[in-house]
């Protein structure tokens, strides 16, 4: 498309993404899955755009801003004071355990932990979806998977903000450590006390500009401004526009910003997927290929041991217990976040396992 007209290139590209969409819900296949092979066929005219990483970057900060306007402070911490067992166990076996795993294959520390990283998130998105559509929303397990999900919400941008330090080629030292955390602790400290002591008095406010065109550009502004000061402290944006939305969370009505947000978040959200796409190429032989299969045999039963011994600790039935572990074996949004800050065979290792544990799912 580099010789096409810009608009003509982003209309093609729209109606491509249409079409995979349309028919992945006709034969019940991950929009995810979809919007990367898209990316992928499309590589060769797309590869290197830099509007299309933009945009895409854009959708996935507003993807975790309206997750982090569902949790306001209060809530989050009786959340991690119920589920905390449950997600040790999920971030020693799907974390921790599968570093050992690369260890073992012969990958150096800065790989094994990127790849302990995708396997570790499952798709909020996928598995959310998944209990939609089969009607299991008001299930004993729905309320435990939320919870899990919420906690590995919590975990990954912290590792995601490690993950950036390290790949940009800090010293592992205990000073990197600590400055990482003083970052993470500054930045959530900030947005704890502007939302309580700021946002939390706008309520009128908030409810005077619903109806005004420029909403949208306060709450996408304040979205992409916590964001992009995450990022020039050298964290994750997924982070920052999460503590954003922690931000707005006491504002009284939360689901107006979502309603306003949400057709925006769904027009430039695949287009993340989509640049991730471009940037894996399958001309190259799968690399790591006994390590692929155990990845893929190993994050299905890790999942399916949390979700089991998990459910069990929070409280459910030993059926309802199997089945939160069965539905939770997808890797989507946080899985290729990580991926993206790979390079070469580790990409396409990282990528083939997301699209393998989506398809296994």
């Amino acid at each position: 498309m580099e010789h096409l007209p810009q608009l003509l290139g982003a209309g093609i590209l729209l109606l491509s993404l249409y079409l995979a969409a349309i028919s992945g819900a006709r034969f019940r296949v991950p929009g995810i899955i979809l919007y990367i092979l898209v990316g992928i066929l499309a590589g060769v005219w797309l590869r290197d755009s830099h509007l299309l990483h933009s945009a895409g970057e854009f959708g996935i900060v507003l993807l975790f801003f309206l997750l982090g306007l569902e949790f306001s402070y209060g809530r989050l911490k009786s959340i991690a004071g119920k589920v905390w067992p449950a997600g040790t166990l999920d971030a020693a076996l799907n974390l921790l355990v599968t570093i050992g795993i690369c260890f073992a294959f012969g990958l150096e520390l800065v790989p094994s932990l990127l790849i302990g990283g995708v396997v570790f998130a499952t798709s909020s998105t996928v598995t959310a979806k998944l209990m939609q559509s089969t009607k299991r929303m008001a299930n004993a397990e729905s309320e435990f998977m939320l919870a899990l999900l919420i906690f590995e919400d919590l975990v990954a941008p912290l590792f995601v903000a490690l993950l950036i330090g390290i790949v940009e080629g800090q010293d592992l030292s205990p000073a990197f450590f600590l400055l990482v955390l003083g970052k993470v602790a500054l930045l959530a400290a900030g947005a704890i006390l502007i939302g309580r002591f700021v946002f939390s008095r706008l309520h009128d406010f908030f409810d005077r500009i619903f109806s005004e065109d420029y909403y949208i550009v306060l709450t996408v502004g304040l979205a992409l401004t916590y964001g992009g000061l995450a990022v020039y402290l050298g964290l994750s944006e997924v982070l920052g526009a999460f503590l954003a939305g922690m931000m707005l969370s006491g504002v009284r009505k939360t689901e107006d910003i979502e309603t306003k947000i949400l057709p925006v978040r769904d027009l430039l959200l695949p287009l993340f997927f989509v640049y991730f796409g471009t940037t894996v190429s399958l001309g190259e032989q799968i690399p790591y290929i006994g390590l692929f299969i155990t990845l893929l045999l190993w994050s299905t039963a890790a999942k399916i041991i949390t979700g089991y011994y998990g459910g069990k600790w929070y409280g459910l039935s030993k059926k309802a217990s199997l089945r939160a572990g069965l539905s939770m074996t997808t890797r989507g949004e946080f899985s290729v976040v990580i991926a993206s800050l790979a390079a070469g065979s580790i990409k396409l290792l990282s990528g083939l396992f997301v699209l393998g544990s989506v398809v296994l799912g």
